[in-house]
């Protein structure tokens, strides 16, 4: 009898355990409506460009090779798909390239990639089950976040997208993505948010979506859509070696770029006046700090809103206007989006001390970021002899006049390592032959004899050494682990 009641009883049980699980399932959705409604908005962008014999080294996917990363896999199938590329034939060629992008306003803005348009002697915008293709003019384009926007005149009725919030998308949130891939009109794929805050080498102010959403060569420039049909991102890359793995610019990002060249300006940014560096643990160590979130100042530039303000080499920012500052790429796109001219308040860590400062940003200048390296000079008569820093790996020695001129140095200071142990905590934190200690642990070093003082003391009650160097025309920290420290 025990059985007979018992088999019912786990049979019913069973029953509604599967019932539940099955009601809780999460239904996938249907973007048929979706796509009806923003897939008008979404145009076919061809290009022509008309290429040189001389300038084949310089065409648009020589130039995004040398950003490397991701965007490698993707041109190299680019190339592949859309024909040859101008080279060698000792006349002009026709280069043709496909894209994809989106219309912004009923008459006739148009959001795609800069990597699309640049360089295009013909842009021409196609529109779905419309067999005749506009001309459109570049209003604006923006390389350092591969935006661009076009324009096509004579229309005042056109189906439209509107940005969407990227900032409040989520992992796991289903996007779909509309584009050109290889050619194929108005392609509709259906995947999630994979990741947010991707970093691939692309530019300066990398921040991507990640996205499963099948992107193919040919979808750059279209819209990375929500479910509520908004623009939360811009196709921009792939990893071609792999699969569902996409990239879109964050339509947050996008949309003060797109308003400001919309305008007609020249898109402008926030400029600090210095260089940064991330911290790491040993870092952290070093500094006194209870985490690695900030940005370390390892420089900064005489004369410019930094300086101007009072910060410090050495200080560690870790929030701009009240928003905290997690890393230096995040820093970076921090004081960019703020527009030259305002005033900012900066969160700093000095010497394990919280100080506030205000700085007026300056403006942001692609062209005053590439530094030449001064040339390395080899007369060191006026120097002091080697003496060791077996405790580091290294072996150091005090600089010579003619050494520091050579070295873009003002004066003779610090220390210039001339060699680094192989296989040392030195060598593993990248310190080089080469480089001038300016300063250990944030105290001046002028001497071996200082060098050993502060190494002996300071740096083995913290068991880590923060080194600040001159190296060439920049100036970084390296850390590195004192292993003989109790």
């Amino acid at each position: 009898m025990a059985k007979r009641f018992l088999t019912p009883l786990v049979s019913a049980f069973l029953f509604l355990a599967w019932t539940t699980m099955a009601q809780a399932r999460i239904p996938l959705p249907d973007i048929t409506e979706l796509v009806d409604k923003d897939g008008p908005a979404v145009v076919n962008i061809s290009t022509t460009k008309t290429i040189k014999a001389q300038e084949g080294g310089r065409d648009l996917l020589e130039q995004f090779r040398k950003r490397g990363g991701p965007m490698d896999d993707f041109f190299d199938q680019f190339e592949k798909h859309f024909g040859p590329q101008g080279r060698g034939n000792g006349k002009g060629q026709k280069q043709r390239s496909m894209g994809s992008g989106f219309v912004i306003s009923a008459d006739g803005f148009i959001v795609t990639n800069n990597h699309v348009v640049e360089g295009a002697d013909e842009v021409k915008v196609q529109f779905r089950h419309n067999e005749k293709a506009l001309a459109a003019k570049i209003i604006g384009r923006d390389p350092e976040t591969d935006l661009a926007l076009l324009k096509i005149d004579g229309k005042s009725n056109l189906p439209f997208l509107e940005f969407g919030d990227s900032g409040k998308m989520k992992v796991g949130e289903w996007v779909l993505a509309i584009g050109n891939p290889f050619g194929l009109e108005n392609t509709v794929t259906l995947g999630i948010v994979s990741a947010k805050g991707r970093i691939i080498g692309a530019g300066p102010f990398d921040n991507f979506i990640q996205t499963d959403a099948s992107i193919n060569p040919g979808n750059s420039g279209g819209p990375l859509i929500d479910l509520d049909g908004k623009v939360v991102g811009i196709n921009t890359a792939i990893v071609a070696s792999g699969q569902g793995i996409g990239f879109a610019i964050p339509s947050n990002m996008a949309k003060d770029v797109i308003a400001q060249l919309r305008d007609g300006k020249k898109v402008q940014r926030g400029w600090l006046g210095v260089t940064i560096q991330d911290i790491d643990e040993n870092t952290a160590k070093a500094l006194g700090l209870e985490n690695t979130n900030g940005a370390l100042i390892s420089s900064v530039i005489e004369g410019q809103p930094a300086a101007k303000g009072g910060i410090k080499t050495g200080d560690v920012i870790t929030a701009v206007a009240g928003q905290k500052i997690e890393n230096s790429n995040d820093l970076l796109r921090r004081v960019a989006a703020i527009r030259p001219g305002d005033s900012v308040e900066l969160s700093v860590t000095r010497k394990g001390s919280p100080v506030t400062v205000s700085v007026t940003l300056g403006e942001r200048d692609a062209k005053k970021l590439a530094q030449n390296a001064p040339g390395q000079g080899d007369d060191n008569a006026d120097a002091e002899g080697d003496q060791s820093a077996s405790a580091l790996g290294l072996s150091v020695r005090g600089l010579s006049a003619k050494e520091a001129k050579a070295l873009g140095m003002d004066k003779a200071q610090g220390l210039l390592i001339t060699e680094v142990a192989d296989g040392s905590e030195a060598e593993q934190a990248d310190v080089r032959p080469g480089d001038v200690i300016l300063e250990i642990n944030q105290r001046p070093v002028a001497s071996p004899e200082d060098f050993k003082k502060i190494v002996g003391e300071d740096g083995k009650k913290k068991g880590v050494v923060m080194l600040l160097i001159k190296r060439q025309s920049q100036t970084v920290f390296r850390t590195v682990p004192i292993t003989d420290s109790k």
